[in-house]
């Protein structure tokens, strides 16, 4: 008779315990799906949750991209400490802060100043009331990455004669009935002709950055509009930082400038705020972590009232199956092969549990994404959220797996085989 070595004999043990415990689960169905409904629910709840964490994270992240994460924007802001001393539209920006920055700031590849005034535009007999015409710069296309598809950019010569220029969007074109190629035409606006020299694209924006209703845009050259309406100020700057992980050295950079232009004490508050896109990216982030630790941790509670249930169930599976637990032992069953084997039946059934909820939970993201115009387009479960739900179910089975199955181990045989 051929001896088996202990490694196949410690497998042979765990495979029979395995079908063992299979079996039992199997002989009584329904009392099998109500002790693991908690689990089931918990791990649907852990896909459920984490897929929408998932797909709003990468949702708000590609609308960052769409933006720009190199963008820096720079804007004059008048702190409660200030207000005895400045008004409003003292701490606003200057031509020469603007020059300044462009000048000293090493680690900016781009940098516009950005001046909104108002007027009505018209061309032939169509009028639009109170549209904003921008004034912008040359580099305004390099910063918001938008290009000419139809005649051309502002040029040097445009800028410094202050000509009456303008660049519209395809909404433009629409709402004034201009001709499918608008450049050479000629618009009035506030009754002023301006000679349509470019047309620009319109990006893909979504409403969370202000690109839901895109209507028609005018831009005209920066001296030209602060020509026209010279009472009106800088609105804000933007720029283009050279790479992503120059941010802080930018921010660094640009305060420096305007504190020492505006002479700014040591101690006293900025009148003036630097926003870099990938603050608020860095930001997002870490909500979301919080919000996917507070989620965790509520269906984490939901994990151990279904591991309570499992513990339950498997002491009264001891009780009953006692004269069976004393009728092994009699013949010589180790105590470790009885705690094996209820200990494999109670994380069979949470992984049967967590195979139940994983199915129902990857069903549901299927429905939600199915919905025609659902914005989460990218609702997916991750990997690591499958791994995580059978570990945990895994952990959860062991846990509360362990008194019963230790209790199983200790009976008495002699005590077991004359219980009723």
């Amino acid at each position: 008779m051929m001896l088996l070595s202990p490694f196949m004999l410690i497998l042979r043990v765990i495979s029979q315990t395995f079908v063992l415990a299979i079996v039992q689960v199997l002989a009584n169905k329904f009392r099998t799906f109500l002790t693991t409904l908690g689990i089931i629910i918990a791990v649907a709840s852990i896909v459920i949750v984490v897929a929408a964490l998932s797909g709003m994270k990468q949702f708000v992240l590609d609308e960052f991209e769409t933006v720009g994460v190199k963008r820096i924007f720079v804007d004059g802001t008048l702190p409660p400490s200030w207000r005895t001393r400045l008004d409003w539209r003292d701490v606003q920006l200057k031509d020469h802060e603007v020059e300044a920055i462009r000048t000293h700031v090493t680690s900016l590849e781009h940098f516009v100043p950005m001046y909104f005034t108002s007027f009505s535009v018209q061309f032939e007999e169509q009028l639009l009331e109170s549209v904003t015409a921008i004034g912008i710069e040359p580099a305004w296309h390099d910063v918001e990455n938008r290009d000419i598809l139809q005649g051309r950019r502002f040029g040097a010569i445009d800028l410094r004669e202050r000509r009456n220029v303008c660049v519209i969007n395809e909404a433009a074109v629409e709402e004034l009935n201009l001709p499918r190629e608008p450049v050479g035409s000629f618009l009035l606006l506030s009754g002023r002709r301006f000679l349509v020299v470019g047309l620009v694209e319109t990006p893909d924006q979504s409403a969370m950055f202000g690109g839901g209703d895109t209507r028609t845009e005018v831009y005209i050259p920066f001296t030209t509009a602060r020509a026209l309406d010279p009472d009106r100020w800088i609105n804000y700057a933007q720029g283009e930082l050279k790479d992503a992980s120059m941010a802080d050295e930018a921010i660094a950079e640009i305060t420096a400038v305007l504190r020492q232009l505006r002479g700014i004490e040591p101690g006293e508050e900025n009148t003036f705020d630097v926003d870099v896109v990938q603050q608020f990216i860095d930001q997002f982030n870490n909500i979301a972590r919080v919000i996917t630790l507070i989620a965790g941790g509520i269906v984490a509670i939901s994990l151990i009232v279904g591991g309570i249930g499992i513990m339950n169930i498997m002491l009264v599976s001891v009780s009953e199956r006692t004269r069976e637990i004393g009728l092994r032992k009699a013949m010589g069953a180790h105590p470790l092969i009885i705690l094996t084997q209820f200990l494999v039946e109670a994380v069979v059934l949470c992984l049967a549990g967590a195979t139940v909820g994983l199915s129902f939970g990857q069903l549901v993201v299927m429905g939600v994404k199915a919905v025609p115009d659902f914005p989460l387009e990218t609702l997916a479960v991750p990997p690591w959220a499958v791994l995580l739900s059978a570990g945990f179910s895994t952990g959860i089975g062991v846990i509360f797996g362990i008194f019963p199955a230790i209790k199983a181990a200790r009976l008495d045989p002699i005590q077991a085989l004359h219980h009723e």
